[in-house]
C-alpha cells in the first residue's frame, strides 16, 4: 500500500474534505506527515488552522522551513516527551496510511488520542487487511512486517471506544486505493523482460485500476478504510 507520500494532491484534498462538517479546528497535528504534504492541501479548506507535523524523519523540519507546518515535531507520537508536550492540544489529529509503519498500533491510537483536545476529532486512513485484494495477492499487495500490525475496520473501532472515542464515520469507497493490479503485475513480471514489453503491460493495468475503482470501492475488493472518531469527554 503506499505511504501518504504516494498519495495525489487530488487525494489529499479529498480527505481533508471529509473534516468540514465538523466545527473549524483551531489546532491540527498530522501524524507521519513526512514533506507535510497533507497539511498543504488542507490549508486550501482550512486557512484559519494551525497545522502542525509530526514525523520519524527530519523532513518535517524541512517542511516547517517552507512553512506548511507551523510547528514540527521529529520522533514517535508514542514518545512519553511528545505525548506530555502535547497532550489535549488538537482538535484533529489525521493518520493516513500510518498505522501499518508503527510498532504498536494500539499505542498509538492511545497516544493519538492523549493529544486531542475533548470533542477533538481522529481522522484516519488505513489498509484493510479483510479486503478480497489482500487474500488474493497475500505478500504482494503488502509485506508480512507490516501486515502483522494492520487492524481491521471492526477492530479499529472496537479499540478507539475501549479508549474513550465515538465513531462518527466509517467510508471505504472513498478510501480505495486504485493501484492493486497494477502493483501486482509490476511485481509478477519476470526481471528479463524489456522496458517496452513491461511498461504498456503496467499502463494497461494501471488504467484499469482508475476504471473500476468506483466499482471495487463498493466491494470487498476495497482495499482501505477511513474513519473519523471522536473524542468524547470522559476519554482517559
Amino acid at each position: 500500500m503506499p505511504a501518504p507520500s504516494a498519495l495525489s494532491t487530488r487525494r489529499l484534498r479529498s480527505i481533508a474534505r471529509a473534516i468540514l462538517p465538523f466545527p473549524e479546528p483551531e489546532s491540527w497535528l498530522d501524524v507521519g506527515t513526512g514533506e507535510a504534504r497533507f497539511p498543504k492541501a488542507a490549508k486550501e479548506f482550512f486557512p484559519y488552522t494551525s497545522f502542525d507535523g509530526l514525523d520519524a524523519t527530519p523532513r518535517v523540519e524541512q517542511a516547517r522551513r517552507a512553512e506548511r507546518v507551523e510547528e514540527a515535531h521529529v520522533g514517535l507520537l508514542t514518545d512519553p516527551r511528545i505525548t506530555t508536550r502535547l497532550r489535549a492540544r488538537y482538535d484533529v489529529v489525521s493518520m493516513l496510511h500510518h498505522l501499518p509503519h508503527t510498532q504498536d498500533p494500539r499505542d498509538e491510537l492511545q497516544a493519538a488520542v492523549a493529544v486531542l483536545r475533548p470533542g477533538g476529532h481522529l481522522l484516519l486512513e488505513a489498509p484493510d487487511p479483510q479486503c478480497a485484494f489482500a487474500a488474493l495477492l497475500g505478500e504482494r499487495w503488502l509485506p508480512r512486517a507490516h501486515r502483522f500490525r494492520l487492524m481491521s475496520l471492526d477492530d479499529l473501532c472496537a479499540e478507539l471506544e475501549s479508549q474513550g472515542c465515538a465513531i462518527v464515520r466509517t467510508e471505504r469507497r472513498a478510501a480505495h486505493l486504485p493501484h492493486d493490479l497494477s502493483a501486482a503485475l509490476a511485481l509478477s513480471l519476470p526481471g528479463f523482460l524489456p522496458p517496452w514489453v513491461t511498461r504498456p503491460l503496467v499502463a494497461t493495468a494501471r488504467a484499469l485500476d482508475h476504471a473500476l475503482a468506483p466499482l471495487l470501492g463498493l466491494t470487498r475488493f476495497a482495499n482501505a478504510y477511513r474513519l473519523i472518531a471522536r473524542r468524547e469527554a470522559s476519554a482517559p
